[in-house]
């Protein structure tokens, strides 16, 4: 049984985000600040207060009596999990790390929340990947039973299973997302569009024709700017009910053929596509399209920003370096 859908206000409220410092959280950090809220992050390196950024904690969320200090000392009105293992091709390569920063890092942060910060309004941060692969054609639902192919996919699943039984067992105010694919003005070349955006831009330096080199294209995504994406997060913070789960999708899908093809007809000189077959994952869904029927209803929102601006501005940031 879930709780009444309740409002959240950001504005003066203490948000501790966890990955603060990274792809997402740089994006949603400012979006929180617009919104009037004090933002204090939370790395596992030393940072620093900013425009953005009230102040800095530096824990493991790795290590539970790290955290639970951290929780102690915020005293966070909302907490925003982000942190952890992002990339599912990353995961094959490191299985127990991936788990270690996925699994137990949200499981000390929701256990030090009980203990520190019980009334906190708790954002937990899951992937669309948990659906693993589905049927071609059909916009997948928050209902669609799990088949994770990735270390990273199954360690989602498990997050998401941990925050489900704190709300449950422990009445923490705890809203989950499964986000699907996003990118955009900042995120690491680990990734594949980033990846053949920097590709691209080192090909134009040179001033020569090139060849940029992908993993298998021949898979649909739903694809997300990523500032739309922190808009949902912020929305389902000030209005998510309690104990429910909400997909953060387009609902609609993209070859990353297509993504190719896009990308390269932006270049400055001729570039042609080559299949890498050390960027091909060990596993891959072939195809995963979301439903934003539910987010769109308990929240008005829906991704906004169409994905060829998208792309324009990712390889315009490779391209200023």
């Amino acid at each position: 049984m879930t709780s009444p859908p309740v409002s959240f206000s950001l504005h003066g409220a203490r948000v501790l985000l966890t990955g603060a410092s990274g792809f997402v959280g740089g994006h949603l950090r400012r979006t929180l600040s617009a919104r009037g809220a004090s933002v204090i992050g939370l790395g596992k390196e030393a940072g620093s207060p900013s425009a953005e950024l009230e102040a800095w904690f530096m824990a493991d969320l790795e290590d539970p009596k790290a955290v639970t200090e951290v929780m102690r000392s915020v005293r966070p009105d909302a907490v925003a999990h982000l942190a952890g293992q992002a990339s599912a091709g990353q995961s094959f390569l490191a299985f127990e790390e991936t788990f270690r920063a996925n699994v137990l890092g949200t499981w000390h942060l929701l256990e030090a929340i009980r203990s520190s910060a019980l009334h906190a309004r708790v954002l937990v941060v899951g992937s669309g990947e948990s659906y693993g692969p589905q049927p071609e054609g059909v916009r997948t639902s928050e209902d669609t039973p799990f088949q994770p192919v990735s270390p990273y996919a199954f360690s989602k699943v498990a997050a998401e299973a941990i925050a489900g039984a704190f709300a449950r067992v422990h009445h923490l105010d705890v809203v989950c997302t499964r986000s699907f694919s996003h990118t955009g003005p900042g995120q690491t070349a680990r990734f594949a569009l980033p990846s053949w955006a920097q590709q691209i831009a080192g090909i134009e330096s040179s001033g020569a024709p090139g060849v940029l080199r992908v993993g298998n294209l021949e898979v649909t995504r739903d694809l997300l700017d990523v500032r739309d994406v922190v808009e949902a997060y912020t929305r389902l913070l000030e209005v998510g009910v309690r104990g429910e789960v909400y997909n953060v999708c387009r609902g609609e899908g993209v070859r990353l053929g297509d993504v190719a093809r896009a990308l390269t007809s932006m270049a400055r000189v001729p570039v042609r596509v080559e299949v890498d077959p050390a960027r091909v994952r060990a596993a891959d869904v072939p195809y995963l399209v979301g439903d934003p029927g539910k987010i769109e209803k308990a929240t008005g929102w829906r991704a906004a920003r169409p994905l060829k601006r998208m792309l324009e501005d990712v390889l315009e940031g490779w391209r200023r370096g």
